[in-house]
């Protein structure tokens, strides 16, 4: 009885703890943080930086709107708002992401959080110190009152993760906690921690959807200080940013002054920066790189030129087949106008031969399916799935074809004729057509110069198999228009892979995405074995099965050719006024201009 005593309190006491568990002050999808609780800042920033000065950055397009978060701001809004690149300026999340790891998060507006093992809910505990730009405290009644108007009306990537939530409860004065539902996985308390919060007293909900000049009122680091609509956006330091000091804070948002101008073309972009109006010009063309800086500024020592070498998957750049148009819904008419472009000519011809062909997803890294073959765990994961991945594929010797770099490899456009064939069209007086005699054509949409050549030379190689092609070069808000709408046969995109995938992809590629206007799924893919494997390495527990899954997912986006792979560089190209300093550390995802500084300040 005295035994069976002790183990009843051994067991209350065990799960007294368990209920008591301290709050943490970081959370990783897999694994633990890689930073102690006591760390001070970033590993990649540099934390004695003296702040001041002003930094210019320029962007192609325009705007007409300072609110990010609605399906109207796709590629209008003001850039700086909320921005992958640039730092969110005026609005901020719950908790910061850690750039040197794959997917880690610290403390934001969020102070701590606390989570039980299934990761059923997750409990924000605010910072008492969070404040608006008005003064006024961020409360927990703002984070819901937030997440309830984003998943009514904000864009897909914003109200698709708040479809998961079941409810959410204010607990004591700082804490709110988030329940979900059965739609939830692994991932999705990571991305409501990264989801904006907006102040409820200052956001009227019935105009919410609408676009505003409007100067907000945010808790980030800067104020908006002038707006030239379309034209131009000035930030300026709220001196009384109530974050500056908390770790993951230090050593970023260093200039006092932050302006980003918009310009109708890239060249005359460039012109700007060899003048000296903007700051940074980030070059991702080797032609270019190479060629274009022989101005003075840049032979003087005023411009820097700077090579960035992350340790990043290759991602995917290529054309995009809207698999919603009759003629690409065949995979072998897919897999045979991929065959037709000759890759070798192109990177010769254009090139310089600097680029290296893409053939996965997340090439370059332990991510890829690319000469790895499914081994008996991925097997078991697929399942009855496998029997639609290409043999190649799955057995890891899939590799695009090498032409011999003439333009017109016959041999290889003999497989691409054979595959068309397959897919219901033949050659008939040197023209490429189905079964009622009309020619196989489509539109390619462009954005910019460098986009349309690439096209002119695919459409030399599909004009030898008789295939018609036309190319139309847009300009900014007829892209916008046309892409939120899916309005086009082909268009090129850019898929960037991080080190750990998660509901980005269920936006680019789920069967629900492929029928939401304004969403990523710009290939229109609408197939129940891939939202499948998106459910797996979405519910990974261990690092070896989420590995996997990711393999298993780029198998089968490898084997249904929705996008014709084109190439990637490995290196991040970046030019910058000499005044312009970065840390001499390069964290995992590549150089971080939030942690840029102007070193002129003295």
């Amino acid at each position: 009885m005295q035994a069976l005593r002790i183990a009843t309190l051994l067991f209350f006491a065990a799960f007294c703890n368990v209920a008591a568990a301290q709050p943490l002050y970081g959370i990783a999808m897999h694994g633990d943080p890689a930073l102690a609780a006591d760390y001070t800042h970033f590993p990649y920033v540099n934390p004695n930086v003296k702040k001041g000065g002003r930094i210019s950055y320029g962007v192609v397009g325009t705007f007409d709107n300072l609110n990010p978060f609605i399906l109207k701001s796709m590629r209008t809004t003001a850039r700086g708002m909320w921005d992958p690149d640039y730092g969110n300026l005026v609005y901020e999340s719950l908790m910061q992401r850690s750039r040197d790891e794959p997917f880690t998060l610290y403390g934001l507006l969020a102070q701590t959080v606390e989570w039980d093992e299934s990761r059923s809910f997750i409990q924000f505990n605010l910072n008492p110190n969070a404040k608006w730009s008005d003064g006024q405290p961020v409360t927990p009644e703002d984070v819901i009152f937030t997440f309830e108007l984003l998943r009514d009306k904000g864009r897909v990537v914003f109200s698709s993760p708040l479809q998961t939530v079941d409810k959410m409860e204010k607990v004591g004065e700082h804490g709110v906690r988030i329940h979900f539902n059965d739609k939830a996985n692994r991932e999705t308390p990571l991305i409501i921690a990264t989801l904006p919060i907006l102040p409820k007293h200052a956001t009227d909900p019935e105009s919410f959807d609408r676009t505003t000049l409007a100067l907000p009122i945010g808790s980030g680091p800067y104020k908006v200080k002038s707006i030239d609509p379309g034209q131009r956006i000035i930030y300026q330091r709220d001196p009384d940013y109530w974050g500056k000091d908390i770790p993951t804070k230090v050593g970023v948002d260093n200039y006092d002054e932050i302006s980003v101008t918009y310009f109708l073309q890239e060249t005359t972009l460039f012109e700007a920066f060899k003048k000296g109006d903007i700051d940074i010009y980030p070059d991702g063309s080797p032609g270019h790189w190479q060629d274009a800086y022989d101005f003075p500024a840049a032979t003087s020592g005023a411009v820097i030129k700077d090579v960035f070498k992350p340790k990043l998957p290759s991602g995917m750049f290529g054309f995009v087949f809207n698999t919603r148009r009759p003629i690409f819904a065949d995979k072998k008419v897919r897999q045979g106008l991929t065959l037709a472009f000759d890759f070798e000519w192109v990177n010769r011809s254009l090139s310089s031969n600097a680029y290296t062909r893409t053939q996965s997803y997340w090439q370059n890294s332990d991510l890829s399916s690319l000469g790895v073959p499914a081994d008996a765990r991925e097997l078991a994961m697929l399942g009855p799935i496998k029997d639609r991945i290409d043999p190649d594929v799955l057995d890891g010797t899939y590799r695009l074809p090498v032409s011999d770099g003439s333009g017109r490899d016959r041999a290889i456009l003999r497989k691409a004729v054979d595959l068309l064939k397959e897919g219901g069209y033949t050659i008939k007086g040197e023209k490429m057509v189905d079964s009622a005699g009309r020619q196989l054509s489509f539109e390619i949409m462009t954005q910019n110069p460098d986009q349309e050549r690439i096209a002119i030379a695919y459409r030399r190689s599909l004009a030898l198999l008789g295939i018609a092609v036309t190319i139309r070069t847009v300009d900014d808000s007829q892209y916008q228009l046309r892409t939120i709408s899916f309005d086009y046969d082909m268009i090129l995109k850019a898929y960037p892979s991080s080190l750990s995938p998660g509901i980005e992809q269920v936006g680019r590629w789920s069967s629900a995405a492929a029928k939401a206007e304004g969403s990523l799924n710009f290939a229109g893919v609408a197939d129940p074995d891939v939202d499948t494997l998106m459910e797996h390495f979405l519910a990974a527990h261990s690092a070896e099965d989420f590995r996997d899954a990711v393999r298993s997912f780029d198998r089968i986006l490898i084997s249904g050719y929705y996008v014709l792979p084109l190439y990637h560089i490995g290196q991040q190209w970046v030019a910058r006024r000499s005044r312009i300093a970065h840390p001499d550390v390069l964290p995992l995802y590549g150089y971080q201009l939030p942690a840029w500084w102007d070193a002129s300040v003295q």
